[in-house]
Order: structure tokens, then sequence, then C-alpha cells
């Protein structure tokens, strides 16, 4: 299996922090948040992966290089001076993550998540990770009903920022700039979205206040 890690974001609710660091540089417990994320796909086995670039993609390129230091080998999708937003991205990294499953990863979360145990039933087009919603987002997106993906109003969780796809999520995309919501929302009514529930460590490193609470309960832990 290959996997992309979502890189090309402004980084806009870490400014000024992402006014000159890329949001994947970000430092986390003592390293940058991508190197917790190469670690852990090298230890689940995962060693093919895609990360997409723009806002100071150089910067990202220079950091990572091929990926031979971090246990993988890293591809490159270039988006150019504008991001084309996750579904737009992930559709354009398409050639570079082949024809089967493939595992998706946000650039601005942490977790503790063992990767290697995650897999797609061959009915569905999409398996989300879902978690308990956190402070900032208490109403969550997606409800469960055993291990189906649905949309309801009521008993929802937060899609964590990691999942596993099919090629055929994508079908009838072009390339461009397009949200990824949309394409969930359309597979989830065609009931080929898969799900489970996550309880252990995550966190959204969306702000500079959370990105503070997360360094310090690294260092709790060291």
């Amino acid at each position: 299996m290959k996997a992309m890690l979502l890189g090309a974001g402004r980084g806009e609710r870490l400014r000024p922090i992402t006014d000159t660091l890329p949001k994947p540089l970000v430092q986390v417990g003592g390293k940058p948040l991508i190197a917790w994320h190469l670690a852990a796909l090298a230890h689940a086995g995962i060693r093919d992966v895609v990360i997409n670039l723009s806002w100071l993609g150089e910067q990202l390129r220079a950091a990572l290089g091929d990926g031979r230091d971090f246990g993988v080998r890293i591809a490159w999708s270039e988006e150019g001076p504008v991001p084309l937003e996750t579904g737009g991205g992930i559709f354009r990294a398409l050639p570079l993550l082949g024809s089967g499953p493939f595992l998706v990863v946000n650039g601005d979360i942490w977790t503790d998540l063992p990767f290697g145990g995650l897999q797609l039933p061959a009915d569905a087009h999409a398996l989300l990770v879902l978690v308990p919603n956190p402070p900032q987002h208490p109403r969550g997106d997606f409800g469960l009903e055993a291990d189906l993906v649905v949309n309801r109003d009521t008993e929802r969780f937060t899609y964590c920022g990691v999942g596993l796809y099919r090629p055929e999520f994508f079908s009838g995309c072009v390339d461009g700039r397009f949200p990824l919501l949309p394409l969930l929302n359309r597979a989830i009514g065609a009931r080929r979205v898969r799900g489970e529930l996550y309880r252990g460590q995550w966190s959204d490193v969306g702000t500079p206040a959370r990105l503070a609470d997360l360094n310090e309960r690294l260092r709790a832990l060291q």
C-alpha cells in the first residue's frame, strides 16, 4: 500500500508560525510534525509515500529529500502556487498512488494511530477513521451505524484526517481545485464509506494554542 501525506496547505490558522515555515515542518515534541507520520508509516511497512507541495514547498522538499533518512521513498506532487484543496490535491496525485487502495493522512494532525491495522473492505470506496469530538469541534462530522459511515444530525464523530481510499472514489473528477467533502457525501449516499472509531491519542494541530498544548503533553510523556 502507498500513502499520501497532505502538505500543501497554507496553514492559515497557524499563522504567524506558517508565514515562514510550511505546516508539516512545525516542531512537535522536538521534531517536525511530518517526521512523526513518516516514522509511523515506515513502522507499518508503508514505504512509498506521496507528498503534495504548494506553500513554501521547496522548504519541505529540502528537509525531507527522497525520504531515505526516514525509511521511506518520497514522490512529490506539485500543485503550483495555489493549493488544490484536499480533493483536488489527492486527485492530482493519483498517478503516483497506483491502482489499489491508498492511505491519506492530513499534515496538520498528530496521532499514535497504528496505520498498519487499517483495512478497506472490498465493497467500500473509502474508510474513515473517526475520533470522539474535540472541544473545538463539538458537533462532529459523521455518524456510525456499525461500520457504515452515515450523514445525520446527532451522535456524530469527527473525521480525524486519516483514511483509506480507492481511486474509484474520485470517479468523474477533473484536475483542478476542489474539496473532498462533496465526494465523501456522494460515496456515503451510495453506502460506500466505512468507518472505525479510534479512542487513542489524536490532536488537530490547527492553531498555535493547540500546538502549544500538544507540545506540553508530549514533554510530560518524555
